[in-house]
Order: structure tokens, then C-alpha cells, then sequence
């Protein structure tokens, strides 16, 4: 693989990854299994919803007519209206039913009186009809739920790509469809590689424990992937290079570390050797520029940078679009909103720097306090930010109170 020389803007290098995916099969699972992921297909309601036209309270099914004379008005109540049941009785003039809600609109009847807008009559003789007062006049349509509300049968119901919530699945469950098209989750391999690193339940010695794959394979798990860990690969390109070669049948393979120009830094060339097409290599970002994308067959490859904090930035940046995009999410850029700095930020221009940062609400602005350390070895700083605030590649300063742009982050809990 020869060297890119030129480094990417971020939203180039994210295009680019994002060109090299495409929605993985579709597979029909139970609805508790496809929250959170993205409709596979368009959905088109199979049941008018509601049925009927239903009352929306607790009350009184009226003619709204009958309430335009002098209040209160008194009518003759014909009959109760359970939820579940059917109503017997057609609602004619000076006359209404007592309603529940959910219940079924009765026949003759165009608007509902709330309860408390209501005033029971004086017990009567056992042969006098029960009664009621209306206190209140209401218009046609008053609290009542008109038929096909939710949704008229043969209504495009979901679009594909739409991720599905709980209120997307209650509509698909109201529908009589418990199980749901979505695409495939992805499998994920994930691969460290460094002659200092050892797993988290050996003793360091002179090393130094590897957080990136256990932490990369959760942030996998969290965005909808299935990850598989593959250990640490020893600093020799044959080691690199045969840890690589088990990744057949995955469709994404993330490695961290020896993608930059260190003497044992030899991922580039083990997937070189492996067939794999380098696509790009470095982006103008800071943390995370020795970033190195190839593809071989479906398969997409991604060398994150080794240090912690640049892995887990780079993850957000460009692994997390790319398996929603193989999810089939319709929309796959990370979120933004707006903030203010609140501080001082200066550096060099070339590089988009990523600042990890608190934001806080104040005075109803998101205000981003960038924390002390911004290195991309410590971690600590990652466990504290709850944003990262997007310091653009041409501007060299960011004043207090500066207008900003931050993205949530995924990891936090």
C-alpha cells in the first residue's frame, strides 16, 4: 500500500467509508430484538387504527347541537359505554350516554363532555329516566378520537430506514405484526496489536493492559454490532499479518495501533499482503489521524489509531456511521447541536481538533467547559466528557462564549 500524502477533512474521509457500505441482509426478528435498529423495508398498516371513533375521556357522548342553548343543559342518559363493548343505542336529540374512554362512539353521536364538565341529577322516581347536566357547551369533534386516527389501512406506516423505538414498535404491535424486517447486525472483529500489551487478567510486568479492544467491542455491542475479540497481535508483520487472516466472514474488522510510521507499526502492509485495497490513509483530525480504510470483498477494514482516547474518537467519528449505515439507519452522521465555549481555545491550523468536553445547561445554551487534559493516552478525560466539541481545521482561536458545535458521545452511560 502506498502512502496517501495528502491528509482527508474529516467529513471527506467519513463519505468515503460510508460509500463502502451498504445494508447487510435482511432477517425477520421479534420486536424486543429490533429496538434500536432500522426498518429493512417500508411498512404499510395492514388495520385502520382506531377502528371506531372513540371517546379520548370519561364523560358524556352528546350531540353538540343540543348544548347551544342556555346551560346547564339536561339530558336523558340511554345507556353506558364500556371500553371493549359495543354501544346499543343511537344518541338522539336531548339525549346522550355516559362514556368511557376508549369506548365506541355511539351512533348519533358527535362530541364528548368530560366528566367534570358534568353535574349528576337528583335521584328521581325509580320509573323516571336517569339524567344528567351538561355544564358546558362543546363543538362537533370534542374529545373524541376519530376513526383511522393512528392509521387508515394501507397507509405507508414506517418508512425503511426508520430506527425503531418503543413508540415505532407499539405501532407495528397495534398492527398485529410481532415480528420486524431489519437488516442483519454486523459482525465485528476486533484486533490490538503491540509487543507491550496484555490482557486485563495478566500481570502488566513491564506492559501495559490493552483497554482498546474490550472498549472498542462494547462501543460495537452498544451501536447494534456483534464483536468478536481477537487478541493482541505481536509488533512483527507475520503476526499481524496471521491474526488478519482469521477475519473471513466478517463484515467489518477494526485493529488498533501500527497504522502510523514506526518501525513495528506494520498493519498497512499485513493488509496489503492480505489483498485488502487501501482506500485512504490519515485524516486531518486531532485525535485519530493515522486512520487507514481498505476494503476486500465486502469487507471493510479500519486501523484506528493505538492510543485509547484517538481509538475511541475515531470510533465515533467513522466506525459508528459505518455500522448504522450497514444497519440500514437512514441517517448515519454523528449528532450535533449547538454550545458556547465557555473558555479559550487556540491551535495551529490543518487540523480539526476533536476537545473533549463537559456541556452544561445554563440560562437555556449548552455551555462546553473543555476539560484539563486533552492527550490522547488519557482516558480519564474521555470518562469525564460528555460532548466533543468540533474545532474546525481552518480557525486558529475560540474565544469565551464562542458559538460551537459539539457532538454527544455514544459512550457515555
Amino acid at each position: 500500500m502506498s502512502d496517501a500524502p495528502i491528509l482527508l477533512p474529516v467529513e471527506e474521509a467519513r463519505a468515503r467509508i460510508l460509500g463502502l457500505c451498504t445494508p447487510l441482509a435482511t432477517e425477520w426478528v421479534p420486536g424486543d430484538d429490533a429496538l434500536g435498529r432500522a426498518l429493512a423495508e417500508d411498512v404499510l398498516a395492514r388495520r385502520t387504527l382506531p377502528p371506531w371513533d372513540n371517546s379520548a375521556m370519561d364523560g358524556y357522548a352528546v350531540q353538540a347541537r343540543d348544548l347551544a342553548g342556555p346551560l346547564p343543559v339536561r339530558l336523558v342518559v340511554g345507556e353506558t359505554v364500556f371500553a371493549g363493548r359495543r354501544p346499543t343505542r343511537e344518541v338522539v336529540p336531548g339525549t346522550c350516554a355516559r362514556i368511557m374512554t376508549g369506548a365506541p362512539l355511539p351512533l348519533g353521536a358527535d362530541a364528548v363532555v368530560m366528566r367534570e364538565r358534568t353535574r349528576p341529577v337528583p335521584a328521581a322516581p325509580h320509573d323516571a329516566p336517569d339524567a344528567v347536566e351538561i355544564l358546558e357547551a362543546v363543538g362537533p369533534g370534542n374529545f373524541i378520537r376519530p376513526r383511522g386516527e393512528d392509521a387508515k389501512e394501507g397507509d405507508l406506516l414506517l418508512r425503511r430506514g426508520t430506527p425503531l423505538g418503543i413508540p415505532e414498535l407499539g405501532l407495528l404491535w397495534a398492527q398485529g405484526q410481532g415480528t420486524v424486517p431489519v437488516p442483519r447486525r454486523p459482525r465485528v472483529a476486533v484486533l490490538s496489536t503491540g509487543d507491550e500489551l496484555c490482557r486485563v487478567d495478566e500481570p502488566p510486568g513491564d506492559g501495559i493492559v490493552d483497554i482498546n479492544a474490550p472498549a472498542l467491542a462494547l462501543a460495537v455491542r452498544r451501536a447494534g454490532g456483534v464483536p468478536t475479540l481477537l487478541g493482541i497481535a505481536r509488533d512483527t508483520r507475520q503476526a499481524v499479518q496471521e491474526a488478519l487472516a482469521r477475519t473471513e466472514g466478517f463484515d467489518v474488522v477494526l485493529t488498533s495501533a501500527g497504522v502510523s510510521v514506526g518501525d513495528h507499526d506494520f498493519v498497512k502492509d499485513a493488509l496489503e499482503a492480505l489483498g485488502v485495497e487501501q482506500r485512504f490513509w490519515r485524516v486531518a483530525i486531532k485525535p485519530g489521524k493515522p486512520l487507514v480504510v481498505g476494503q476486500r470483498g465486502s469487507t471493510l477494514f479500519m486501523g484506528l489509531p493505538g492510543n485509547p482516547t484517538s481509538s475511541l474518537v475515531t470510533f465515533e467519528l467513522f466506525v459508528r456511521p459505518a455500522l448504522r449505515r450497514l444497519l440500514g439507519h437512514a441517517d448515519v452522521e454523528p449528532p450535533r447541536v449547538a454550545g458556547r465555549l465557555e473558555g479559550q481555545l487556540s491551535k495551529a491550523p490543518g487540523l480539526a481538533h476533536y476537545v473533549r468536553v463537559t456541556a452544561t445547561w445554563r440560562a437555556g445554551e449548552l455551555w462546553a467547559k473543555p476539560l484539563g487534559t486533552q492527550t490522547s493516552g488519557a482516558l480519564r478525560s474521555a470518562a469525564a466528557a460528555t460532548h466533543l466539541l468540533h474545532f474546525p481545521r481552518e480557525i486558529s482561536s475560540l474565544t469565551d462564549g464562542s458559538h460551537v458545535e459539539l457532538l454527544p458521545l455514544s459512550w457515555v452511560a
